[in-house]
């Protein structure tokens, strides 16, 4: 073996120590939020989105925005007809979910799916218009929805044999605490849980807040505007 000089070995040493450490990796960024991404054509909004009872027809739709039983008390911007539409991918899992409850005969009933961009803009504007700004710091109101991608949806579970929807401890559009999922006891904490799992089997997120709310998520989501008919 060659022997290494003392002045040449410290040297060496030196540069090992002088070398930089190599740094751990960057942490991912979270993603960017989708909701900001430019208005789509109407023709990408036809060619994306499905009519959730073309897929399945006992689905029951009671599109709370379409008519005066809302919030605002008038039908929002964009609600021209009472159909609920979502990104085809969504409404496949839909169409599994009510599938997945008629032994139980358990169905669900959709308040609100695809939302127009003009619909959002008119909540927003309500707030306004009434001082209600808490609704939208508090996360009761988005002003950029995931509604407007055809990625949200709202809704509960109903007895198929009578129609009747199962309690679930408030109404929709609940505004307060007691409209969160886990702020519920006795025979509504567990009719929202079933509705939970139902969702989440089949790939939907439920958003704390709000019990009936919950969106699902597809590469390149895009908002849409095209009016609901």
């Amino acid at each position: 073996m060659r022997k290494v000089s003392a002045p040449l070995l410290g040297a060496l040493l030196l540069a090992c120590v002088s070398q930089p450490v190599a740094s751990p990796p960057a942490p991912v960024a979270p993603p960017v939020n989708t909701a900001e991404t430019e208005i789509a054509p109407d023709a990408a909004a036809d060619t994306l989105l499905t009519d959730v009872r073309t897929l399945d027809p006992r689905i029951v739709v009671d599109l709370r925005y379409a008519m005066s039983n809302n919030f605002t008390g008038a039908p929002l911007p964009g609600y021209l007809a009472n159909r609920a539409f979502l990104r085809r991918e969504a409404a496949d899992a839909l169409s599994r979910v009510e599938r997945d409850l008629l032994p139980q005969a358990i169905g669900i009933k959709v308040f609100d799916a695809y939302r127009p961009v003009r619909a959002t803009l008119a909540m927003v504007e309500w707030t306004e218009r009434v001082n209600r700004p808490d609704l939208l710091k508090d996360g009761y109101i988005a002003s950029r929805s995931r509604h407007n991608l055809g990625l949200a949806i709202d809704l509960t579970l109903i007895d198929l044999a009578t129609g009747r929807e199962l309690e679930m401890g408030t109404p929709f559009d609940t505004f307060s605490a007691e409209a969160h999922t886990a702020n519920a006891s006795g025979e509504a904490a567990a009719n929202r849980q079933r509705l939970k799992a139902a969702m989440e089997r089949e790939g939907f997120v439920n958003y704390d807040h709000e019990w009936w709310h919950f969106s699902f998520n597809v590469p390149n989501p895009l908002r849409f505007d095209r009016p609901i008919r």
